[in-house]
């Protein structure tokens, strides 16, 4: 049987926002940790952690943009082995309207003033 490849869909764009915010995370049994957000897509992200958070997690995210704070439901991926300080990827899990449309438009203002810039290596 032969399967017809399917196009590939672009990855969303990845920018590294101004001054790296500060974001929270708030784990299930209500603790909370914090951790600077390196990198961000509408897809995920790439956080500076302290300690790594077990790969799987389902985790709350807050973190302020330019265009507003954005919470989402986010699931951490594996931590970044060589990485001096601890580097763990996120993927976004759920993400309301409200949210989605700040994450937009802080990746787009950020484009566009050229603070930002595309990073490899991010959900």
């Amino acid at each position: 049987m032969m399967f017809s490849p399917t196009p590939a869909r672009p990855r969303p764009v990845r920018v590294q926002l101004p001054g790296m915010p500060s974001a929270t995370i708030r784990l299930q049994d209500g603790q909370r940790s914090s951790a600077r957000l390196q990198t961000v897509s509408v897809t995920g992200g790439l956080l500076r952690v302290l300690r790594p958070l077990s790969p799987g997690a389902i985790v709350e995210l807050f973190f302020p943009t330019a265009s507003g704070a954005v919470l989402g439901l986010a699931e951490m991926l594996m931590p970044c082995v060589p990485a001096p300080l601890g580097l763990q990827p996120f993927r976004f899990v759920a993400l309301d309207r409200g949210d989605l449309r700040k994450l937009h438009a802080a990746i787009a203002l950020c484009l566009e003033q050229g603070g930002g810039s595309q990073a490899d290596g991010v959900p």
